[in-house]
């Protein structure tokens, strides 16, 4: 059976399940090379079919996700959430009624769907399918927050665990917690969209003067700057609280930012990061003891927007009560059209095998592209026999290199197939990336690459588990931290991209050359764009950001081209 899955919200994509197993899975913003394209995902769709060589009548089932009265409005009317996403990322002036319009927003969001807007999202997303000639497809309309747990759940590998979904909120929720037990997955507590952590962190980060639903990750780092202030005195903890599995709020999301903006007034902007940044945690470790005592599961898997605080994961990590915890690798709204497609498979009685041991499940080139692209360029392609050991050697002498590999990356995490790559002990690089090539604020740490058997010499809380995708933040051991100080933050934390020392791809080669020349095997590994654009996916556009920005090689397929020195 072919199922596709979409999702045509915030991050929108496709994904393609066949027989129960995931063939192709990408995301609207690398084919369209708009930041998180919210656009209905029609370049996606035409991709997921072309890489199975499927033509639409061949799609059994359209999986989508969620029908609250929000997201029917933006389907119905698309240029209302296009007009939201111009003036998020700062393509437009938000206007005279912008204070307005925001209230508005956040109070539509917190509706549940009903039997109106179940019926409205349905039409509207036929029409779209039957312009992609997928009409006779069945469509299944799914819950937000089932989607989000499905693709935890499936791919955690446990065969049982307690799932932990936290969100900014869809469908009227903002969290759940769920029991997965023999390929079935059953809810045993709901946080209702008017009390939001993801909500509230939304808030923060406008207040603080950067993009909601982009800039979060850099609240969190930001938090690491401040003076640390004690728990008691925390004016923000209050307002937001765990009871059974259920998050309350003290006052609903729509109504937060007013009061946050008094607290906000009182503190530098550091200090006001590091108190909402203990808020989140706290609601995190607080939801995860509960999806432990209601489920009696001590394994986590967890997924939904507020779990890439890689900060409070690992909080949760570190519990007593839990025994491992999983992060699924696209734990956004992007990651939605797989978790559709996986809840549609199982409830057809289809066996889901979901193996993400492997990241690159996007489009690939082939070597005929790639110099094709060089030769437009007018750039030398000089094959190299031992690409990696080359690629080492520039590291090691302090070069920088962009690194274009196989098949594109699913996620926000470039993991080695479109990365830029530096030795991960040097500042000046770490600085000279910020300024030249990746163009963004000086506080937020880049992250490295490693081979797992050097986790527990290198990670001083290494516990194991699953998280190998730059999910999951570590202390870096005392001893270590001179070695991997352009990859962590000033706490002494990291966020690793874990190989398996078994893996015979380029990538993992690189880094066992890199052992041989800094007896290490680790570098710093970052996304392959510009600050603000997606992440490169053809070979054309990693040629274009080469030569954009300040970077001395580009390794792509078996060519390397080398600035002068």
């Amino acid at each position: 059976m072919n199922i596709l899955g979409i999702w045509d919200g915030h991050d929108s994509g496709a994904a393609l399940l066949q027989d129960g197993q995931l063939r192709f899975a990408v995301n609207e913003e690398r084919l369209s090379r708009r930041k998180l394209e919210i656009s209905f995902p029609t370049r996606s769709i035409d991709a997921s079919l072309a890489h199975a060589g499927l033509r639409p009548e061949q799609i059994d089932v359209v999986a989508a996700t969620t029908s609250d009265p929000a997201k029917t409005l933006g389907r119905l009317w698309p240029g209302s959430k296009e007009r939201y996403y111009a003036v998020r990322r700062r393509k437009a002036p938000p206007g005279p009624l912008a204070g307005l319009t925001r209230a508005l927003k956040y109070r539509l969001t917190e509706w549940p769907p009903g039997p109106v807007s179940r019926v409205l999202s349905a039409a509207a997303l036929r029409r779209q399918l039957a312009r992609h000639g997928l009409a006779h497809a069945t469509l299944r309309l799914l819950d937000h927050h089932e989607a989000h747990a499905a693709a935890a759940a499936w791919a955690s590998g446990f065969a049982s665990c307690a799932v932990l979904t936290i969100d900014g909120l869809g469908d009227g929720l903002s969290a759940t917690i769920s029991a997965f037990r023999d390929g079935r997955l059953e809810r045993a507590a709901a946080s209702p969209a008017r009390s939001s952590v993801g909500v509230f962190f939304e808030h923060v980060t406008n207040l603080l003067n950067m993009r909601e639903l982009e800039d979060e990750g850099k609240v969190m780092a930001l938090a690491d700057y401040a003076a640390p202030i004690a728990d008691a005195d925390n004016p923000l903890l209050p307002w937001v609280r765990v009871r059974d599995g259920v998050i309350e709020t003290e006052w609903p999301g729509h109504a937060f930012r007013r009061r946050l903006a008094r607290v906000h007034w009182h503190f530098p902007n550091e200090q006001f990061a590091y108190l909402a940044q203990r808020t989140v945690e706290h609601a995190a470790v607080s939801l995860a003891c509960d999806a432990v005592r209601l489920t009696g599961l001590r394994r986590i898997a967890l997924a939904g927007g507020v779990v890439s605080n890689v900060k409070a994961m690992r909080r949760i990590r570190l519990l007593p009560e839990v025994e491992d915890v999983f992060v699924f690798p696209h734990m956004g709204d992007g990651g939605l059209a797989l978790g559709a497609a996986v809840v549609a498979a199982a409830g057809l009685g289809e066996t889901v095998r979901l193996d993400l041991s492997h990241l690159d499940l996007g489009p690939a080139y082939d070597r005929s592209v790639i110099e094709s692209s060089l030769g437009a360029a007018g750039l030398p392609a000089p094959c190299v026999g031992n690409l990696p050991g080359r690629v080492a050697e520039l590291l090691a002498d302090g070069r920088i290199v962009t690194w274009f590999q196989g098949a594109m990356e699913y996620g926000p995490r470039a993991l080695g197939h479109r990365s830029v790559l530096a030795r991960p002990d040097r500042l000046d690089l770490r600085d000279r990336l910020n300024l030249a090539l990746k163009r963004r604020v000086w506080y937020q740490p880049f992250c490295p690459s490693m081979l797992e058997s050097e986790a527990p010499r290198l990670l001083a809380d290494w516990t194991g588990g699953r998280n190998r995708s730059m999910t999951m933040a570590y202390k870096v051991a005392e001893a270590h931290r001179a070695r991997l100080a352009g990859v962590m933050s000033v706490d002494g934390t990291c966020r690793p991209q874990l190989v398996a020392d078994g893996d015979g791809g380029p990538f993992a080669e690189l880094l066992r050359e890199a052992r041989r020349r800094w007896d290490m095997s680790a570098v710093l590994n970052t996304s392959f764009n510009i600050h603000g654009e997606p992440l490169v996916c053809s070979p054309g556009e990693a040629v274009d950001v080469f030569l954009r920005s300040g970077a001395d090689a580009l390794a792509i397929g078996p060519f390397l081209v080398e600035r002068p020195a």
